[in-house]
């Protein structure tokens, strides 16, 4: 029983939702308002201008037209049905008869007018306060609609009711008319709002990085605030589309120019005599350089792999062996100190199905996440682990440390470039901000996700890559 009151109320929620969220049902709704305003204000004044002198100046006309039809029925003598019954035949009227000759009714099924039915005196208003109200003080229908004849008798007319039988049928055609006119004012609206839907998705569009696709020509015709609004997006979309392809270019001829001096730079130095007061600085100095060319080489990848037409060399890969060979070459470089992690608890589900990857930036997604994950174990009473599972069709990457953690309100920024949690750390500590952002871009890159979440203790990354 109480499910049908939870369905009535989230019904009545969807709607007002879509009604609050859509404009074309909004104006839909102001027309039918409108046009409802509009009709009861014209009918009420309209019935309001006629009410006030219309009766005056009736009454003596339908007290004469009475008069000749009484005069038609009678023809100077004795009422006549026939003619009585010719009337009625031609007017929609009703006549009654009665006297001491002739008692006759035209329709006896009806029943008799409110006018009939009240028997006024001569003191007060006759037919009671609404037929004087409606004729003015105290005149009545009995002045207008009733006659007596000589011989006697007395003729009353009345408004035959069965013409107004047929009535409902108008109702029903102004009704269908409204819903017909209703119809017509949704389709125009829904025409004339249609570009919105194509701005909308051409600005989520702009909005993800995409701008090969402009909002569709048909959008841009005519000269109204719509078309105005789409070609300024488009405008707009193409300046920000030339600004980031302008620095992307400036950026890749940075990258790509500095590595002819850090070449040269590091050719210079190996040169350098190997005694024991050169050798700290030119450590120090193959160090720097090294960093330097890392970097460089990591700015290139991300600009590769942040364009929409990233190329992706994929072949077959068994991930688990992989997997193996990036542990093995990031545990043989890491640092002799008494601190330094030297092990990591890597588990693998042996269902793991074979996949089309690029073998080249699964490493670096690897090595990446397992560089993060021991630069922050130092301390830790666990190692770092590496978890590869099936998902479905696909395998689930997850690199997790069991050190400090991170800042809830930082995790949304760790992907992003040259991003670090502790602007107080050192390079050395903490890098320049560019692994993670590396990492999410493999992993969409491959069609997958990438997420980060607090462990406690430490931090999980999980990478899902679609089989």
């Amino acid at each position: 029983m109480t499910d049908a009151p939870s369905r009535t109320t989230s019904s009545w929620k969807r709607a007002k939702h879509r009604i609050a969220h859509s404009i074309k049902l909004r104006m839909v709704l102001v027309f039918l308002l409108l046009a409802a305003g509009m009709t009861f204000v014209f009918f009420t004044g309209a019935q309001k201008a006629f009410s006030m002198g219309w009766r005056e100046a009736a009454r003596p006309l339908l007290m004469d037209y009475v008069d000749r039809i009484a005069a038609e029925i009678t023809n100077g003598g004795q009422p006549s049905v026939e003619r009585a019954l010719a009337v009625t035949e031609r007017l929609p009227l009703t006549v009654r008869i009665a006297g001491p000759q002739v008692n006759w009714a035209s329709h006896p099924g009806q029943a008799e007018s409110d006018w009939m039915r009240d028997k006024p005196d001569d003191s007060g208003p006759r037919n009671g306060e609404k037929n004087g109200e409606k004729w003015g003080g105290s005149k009545d229908w009995n002045g207008i609609l009733q006659r007596e004849t000589a011989d006697g008798h007395t003729i009353q007319f009345g408004i035959n009711d069965e013409v107004f039988v047929r009535r409902p049928r108008l109702i029903g055609y102004a009704l269908t008319s409204l819903l017909v006119l209703t119809l017509l004012a949704w389709l125009y609206v829904r025409r004339l709002l249609k570009p919105l839907d194509a701005i909308g998705e051409g600005a989520r569009r702009f909005g993800a990085g995409d701008f090969s696709q402009p909002i569709p020509e048909r959008c841009l015709h005519g000269p109204d605030e719509l078309g105005e609004l789409a070609t300024t997006i488009n405008t707009m979309g193409r300046d920000i589309h030339r600004m980031l392809e302008a620095k992307r270019a400036l950026l890749l001829a940075i990258s790509h120019e500095l590595r002819s001096p850090l070449t040269r730079a590091r050719l210079n130095t190996e040169l350098l005599p190997e005694t024991a007061d050169v050798n700290p600085q030119r450590e120090a100095l193959m160090r720097d350089l090294k960093d330097m060319a890392g970097l460089i080489t990591d700015l290139l990848e991300s600009e590769r792999l942040s364009a929409k037409h990233a190329a992706l060399q994929r072949e077959p890969v068994a991930l688990a062996a992989l997997a193996q060979e990036v542990v093995a070459e990031v545990l043989a470089r890491q640092p002799m100190r008494p601190d330094a992690r030297t092990e990591i608890a890597f588990h693998a589900d042996p269902t793991l199905p074979p996949l089309a990857l690029d073998p080249a930036r699964i490493r670096l997604l690897l090595r990446n996440l397992l560089d993060n994950a021991l630069r922050h174990s130092a301390g830790a009473p666990l190692p770092p682990e590496l978890h590869l599972r099936a998902e479905g069709k696909g395998i689930q990457i997850e690199v997790r440390d069991h050190g400090p953690g991170v800042p809830d309100d930082l995790l949304p920024h760790l992907a992003e470039p040259f991003f670090r949690p502790d602007t107080a750390r050192t390079r050395a500590q903490g890098g320049v901000g560019l692994g993670l952002h590396l990492c999410k871009l493999v992993a969409q890159a491959h069609g997958g996700t990438f997420a980060v979440r607090n462990a406690r203790p430490g931090l999980a990354v999980t990478v899902s890559l679609p089989g």
